[in-house]
């Protein structure tokens, strides 16, 4: 009885602090796209998706923004001031300037989803480093690679995309970037999106 106890104990006490420690998550790469490709009906809708999916995991209280530029806004400029922890509790940055700096803790190993998963980078099956971003390395907008700010899953219009896992063809500076490697090829739409080792999948961050 005694054995089973403490067994009991152990286990809520495990429990509540796997809560913690999720509550205290403030970044996460998506786990899926909400099956429109670059289009998220705009740049409220992706926050939205960024929301859904954190409530979804448990974790709720905070404002989550996508990070994307848009026309009218720079990506740095929509994600609060950190700093930034993944699902398992690991800082990613301290702050802005932190972030888009050789200093951050952006790799395959942080970038977890919000469920605590490692993403799918390159060499895995199927590959899925290519997180769209729509930002320059300093995260202001890629002029014309914003899916049309969002609203768009067109042939005719491009995403800039970051490698999460911080792997390309090269040893390229752009083939190591977490934010902006390369535009997307054939479009907005999710299948051009895979083509080149994407999934429509995004950053996102707390902004408080």
């Amino acid at each position: 009885m005694t054995i089973r106890i403490v067994l009991a104990a152990a286990m809520a006490l495990g429990a509540t602090a796997a809560t913690a420690q999720d509550a205290g998550m403030s970044f996460f790469i998506t786990s899926e796209n909400p099956g429109t490709g670059g289009n998220f009906g705009g740049i409220d809708g992706a926050d939205a998706h960024c929301a859904a999916l954190a409530e979804a995991a448990g974790v709720s209280g905070k404002t989550w923004h996508a990070y994307l530029s848009t026309s009218s806004e720079n990506a740095r400029d929509r994600i609060g001031a950190g700093p930034w922890m993944n699902a398992a509790g690991v800082t990613i940055a301290e702050s802005v300037d932190q972030l888009h700096s050789a200093d951050n803790n952006l790799t395959k190993e942080t970038g977890l989803n919000e469920k605590g998963e490692v993403v799918n980078g390159r060499g895995d099956n199927p590959n899925r480093h290519d997180i769209l971003t729509g930002s320059m390395p300093d995260g202001t907008v890629a002029e014309g690679a914003t899916c049309e700010d969002w609203t768009s899953a067109g042939e005719t219009t491009a995403g800039m995309v970051g490698h999460h896992d911080r792997m390309g063809l090269d040893e390229s500076d752009a083939a190591k970037s977490w934010n902006s490697s390369h535009s997307s090829r054939g479009g907005c739409g999710l299948e051009a999106l895979r083509g080149t080792g994407g999934d429509g999948l995004l950053y996102c961050f707390a902004t408080n």
